[in-house]
């Protein structure tokens, strides 16, 4: 099993201290050459708009230039870009990460998404009903671009009409970089694996058992996969609230904090899309500052009821020592057989230093013990560098 680390990029009090925020991207660099050096394989961050202190990683393709020029190893991905026009523009996406994936040397990963949050799609016009037909037309562009013998293409579709031109520049690696999709109920994790997309999964209120079915749902579907790119990705991820420290009461005082506010905030910004899935009914906009309710329930459970102890002891996060963070993802691999874990380790509330302190742990202890015991998963058909 690989080893991730992602990002959110969150901001304690940013409106009022914007020094954090210069420090926040700082203090993320320096994490991921630390990342590097102790053993992580991979960097991922989101790409979120307009959610104050939760998610500063709104333009990641430039902190990925900065950080590939710090780096040399460890693969560069996004985790995800948003797809759906307006968004970004598909030859956009396909001219920066090909920009970027010369300048990693080959480094680069391409998660793809929608977004869930009604704060995003509204503000940038997106109807909900509409982000996944937005999104494949997008990735059939992409995909298109790079399986084109120089770049030149055109397309005619529902929301894109491109007479033909030449994309320059092209990825490095052959015959593109490895793409991935974020996937967040059953549904989406059986499409994933039918468009032969890496799977990029998660542990918020589901438990390794819940995310052992939906990851089996994801392989039986990938075995007759018709992928978009030229490739099937059948790799397998899933990020999790992450902190270690040197005792398991050190531990939990400092994310008790960090993942409660976590969990709270990330299903607020999502309560009105996910209503609206169940009701067919566009959402509406939240008051201009504000978050919606708590949903009453969430993968069976009542997020109001949720605390710090029912996280660790329903395996929904990574919280201990070294020797407990082990304990906790043996569960997790045991149910779920993942190709890559990724920890989410920085947080609004934990300080620098300390996050620094659990990527060393990490690094020494954990990674060391999952390359002894398993071996990771290869792509049915890689990408490689030139």
């Amino acid at each position: 099993m690989d080893f991730g680390i992602f990002y959110e990029i969150q901001v304690n009090s940013p409106l009022k201290h914007r020094e954090r925020e210069y420090q926040a991207f700082h203090d993320v660099m320096d994490q991921v050459v630390r990342a590097e050096e102790v053993g992580f394989s991979h960097f991922w961050t989101v790409e979120h708009h307009f959610q104050v202190g939760f998610a500063h990683s709104s333009a990641p393709e430039v902190l990925y230039g900065a950080i590939s020029q710090r780096t040399s190893k460890i693969r560069i991905g996004h985790a995800v870009v948003l797809l759906p026009f307006p968004y970004n523009h598909p030859v956009r996406i396909a001219e920066r990460v090909a920009t970027l994936d010369i300048l990693s040397k080959g480094r680069v990963e391409v998660g793809t998404g929608r977004s869930i949050t009604q704060v995003e799609l509204g503000g940038f016009g997106i109807p909900y009903k509409e982000t996944r037909a937005r999104w494949e037309e997008a990735l059939d562009i992409i995909t298109t671009i790079w399986k084109s013998e120089d770049g030149t293409f055109s397309y005619k579709g529902k929301y894109f009409d491109i007479p033909q031109r030449t994309v320059v520049p092209m990825p490095i690696q052959k015959p593109h970089p490895p793409i991935w999709v974020a996937c967040t109920s059953d549904d989406t994790h059986e499409l994933a694996g039918k468009l032969g997309l890496g799977l990029l999964s998660f542990t918020l209120l589901v438990s390794p058992e819940r995310l052992g079915q939906r990851v089996r749902t994801y392989r039986d579907a990938i075995k007759t996969a018709k992928p978009y790119g030229a490739f099937v990705n059948n790799r397998a991820g899933a990020f999790s609230m992450t902190h270690i420290a040197d005792t398991d009461k050190q531990a939990r005082e400092d994310a008790e904090r960090a993942f409660m506010s976590y969990v709270g905030t990330t299903l607020r910004v999502n309560s009105t899309v996910l209503e609206a899935k169940k009701t067919g009914v566009e959402p509406k906009d939240p008051a201009a500052g504000q978050l919606p309710e708590l949903p009453k329930q969430y993968e069976g459970l009542d997020p109001s009821k949720v605390t710090i102890d029912s996280l660790i002891d329903h395996g929904m996060c990574i919280c201990g020592s070294p020797d407990t963070a082990i304990r906790q993802l043996e569960r997790i691999q045991k149910e779920a057989q993942l190709d890559q874990f990724l920890a989410m380790m920085q947080f609004w509330s934990i300080p620098h230093a300390k996050t620094m302190h659990a990527i060393d742990l990490f690094g020494k202890y954990v990674i060391p013990h999952f390359q002894r015991t398993q071996p990771s998963r290869v792509a049915t058909q890689g990408a490689s560098a030139n």
